[in-house]
């Protein structure tokens, strides 16, 4: 047998994993195999592999008579809509997918290469967790993974999707990235599996309530993206990556789009006339917004802030609004969270803001307040705050209280501010206010109904419109909702090469 023969009857082994039996059980479980899933994410012919000749090196618990090339990970490059990509693709076939020493050494030299070359790392999680036989060796090799992803934050775009069991400190990798896909009915993530929760708590529950796509969705707000099957999941991932840009020094790909009529006259009728009333802040965002652009990011979780991406004349922006058709559009700590990890993220990779408010304040309780609203609430003022990117928001209608300077006011740098003729612009609402105001007043009326009525009144005309704060250049226009999108193509044009020097330091201490 010549070098050659040798070397094809190698490859044809390393690119069937841990043999076809074992392919054909991934199959029955509705999963993809590793090379399956990366055939569907690059380019075809794209992909380069590094590392298919790896083994492991262990010897103990017989270890020495299982020996599969590529040891459980496929790692490479390739390109996704023809921009360079870093990838590896846990191989469940090999092992259940465990990290063993060789398998970490494999993911931290593409990562490297990712640092170096300023391309998007991408993981294809579908692993048992460290390997056992190993010991310490597996558990050092997820340190180093670890290592490289907070070195990599926010200098190249981490995208993770977890296609099967990630659990016990697997999970601190992904949780370290930028976005976390999942897949119903398959994937899991958790710290401490369910026997182990019912041997400590004494609670039952299965895999899919602890850790499941829709539990961490919807209630922990773990992954950003719940999918109905892996297909979904890659589809995407490529979508995500066709509106961020390579790394933290290059720009957003724009998109061709020849300007046309931009006038948007259902804006003009989509506020109620009752102010209690709400409205979808997403009907909104799609008028606005390219035609079928947006990207909803962490849609299931704090509904009462919208986040994601989407294209305004061919530009690659994130938004951020509130949601008055779900809790009225209030602040509180999960949309608190929510919206500053989004802003931080469109902040590090030079992606500027769209910003919607229509906020009645924060939500009130002890519920909040003894679960840190305080610390929570500070983290959206912060992101925004020390974001350097093109910043403009709109004010549709409400913008009461601190949630007003929260949300990307012009007190903390915003570079646009624009209120639609509904915006109310005040400390809080009318009827609570003039209460506080005119209570002797209204106490002492003879028609203390009446009294309410006529100072409320007053007070709207007052401060619940848009002119005052105008009048002191807090909103630099109001203008017809119709004509908004148009504002914001040549207002985001005009801002493109902003440039803003913040004093030296390390790093700022956000509130954590």
């Amino acid at each position: 047998m010549n070098k050659f023969t040798i070397l094809k009857e190698k490859q044809k082994e390393a690119l069937l994993g841990g043999g076809v039996k074992r392919m054909e059980s991934q199959h029955k479980k509705n999963k993809l195999t590793a090379r399956e899933r990366l055939q569907l994410l690059l380019d075809e012919g794209s992909f380069e592999e590094i590392g298919m000749m790896v083994t492991h090196r262990s010897v103990d618990f017989n270890m020495e008579k299982e020996v599969y090339l590529g040891d459980g990970v496929v790692t490479g490059y390739g390109t996704v809509n023809g921009r360079l990509v870093y990838v590896y693709a846990q191989d469940f076939t090999v092992f259940g997918g465990s990290l063993s020493e060789t398998h970490a050494e494999k993911i931290v030299k593409i990562m490297d290469l990712a640092l170096q070359n300023g391309a998007p790392i991408i993981g294809l999680n579908d692993s048992g967790g460290a390997r056992i036989q190993e010991g310490v060796v597996s558990l050092g090799g997820y340190a180093d993974i670890f290592y490289r992803n907070v070195k990599a934050s926010g200098v190249v775009p981490q995208i993770s999707a977890i296609l099967g069991p990630c659990a016990g400190g697997a999970v601190y990798s992904p949780a370290i990235t930028d976005f976390i896909l999942m897949v119903e009915n398959t994937s899991y993530m958790f710290v401490t599996g369910p026997n182990v929760v019912k041997t400590v708590t004494h609670e039952t529950v299965t895999s899919e309530e602890l850790g499941g796509a829709h539990t961490h969705a919807a209630k922990s707000g773990v992954t950003h993206f719940a999918c109905a099957n892996e297909v979904e999941c890659i589809e995407n991932i490529k979508r995500i990556i066709s509106y961020i840009p390579q790394n933290c020094e290059d720009d957003a790909p724009m998109y061709a789009y020849e300007a046309g009529n931009e006038a948007r006259p259902e804006l003009d009728k989509i506020i109620p006339e009752n102010p209690n009333q709400p409205y979808d802040v997403k009907e909104v965002i799609d008028a606005l917004a390219d035609s079928n652009s947006f990207m909803e990011v962490h849609k299931s979780y704090a509904e009462n802030i919208v986040v994601g991406f989407a294209r305004l004349g061919g530009r690659s922006i994130g938004i951020v609004a509130n949601q008055p058709a779900y809790l009225a559009g209030v602040l509180d700590i999960n949309s608190s969270k929510k919206g500053a990890r989004f802003v931080r993220f469109c902040d590090s990779f030079n992606i500027p803001l769209l910003v919607l408010v229509d906020v009645p304040g924060f939500l009130p309780g002890t519920d909040q307040e003894w679960h840190g609203v305080i610390t929570e609430g500070a983290k959206l003022l912060y992101a925004f705050s020390e974001a350097t990117v093109p910043r403009i928001t709109v004010i549709t209608r409400k913008a009461y209280g601190g949630a007003y300077d929260v949300m990307n006011s012009k007190h903390i740098g915003a570079d646009l501010n624009y209120a639609w003729p509904t915006a109310e612009i005040a400390v809080m609402g009318a009827k609570g206010a003039t209460e506080i105001i005119f209570k002797k007043e209204i106490s002492e009326a003879t028609d203390q109904y009446s009294k309410l009525a006529e100072k409320e009144a007053e007070y709207i005309d007052k401060f619940a419109n848009p002119y005052s704060a105008a009048a002191r250049g807090f909103i630099d226009e109001v203008i017809m909702p119709a004509d908004t999108r148009l504002k914001l193509i040549k207002a985001f044009k005009m801002l493109e090469n902003k440039v803003v020097v913040n004093p030296r330091r390390k790093h700022g201490n956000i509130p954590l």
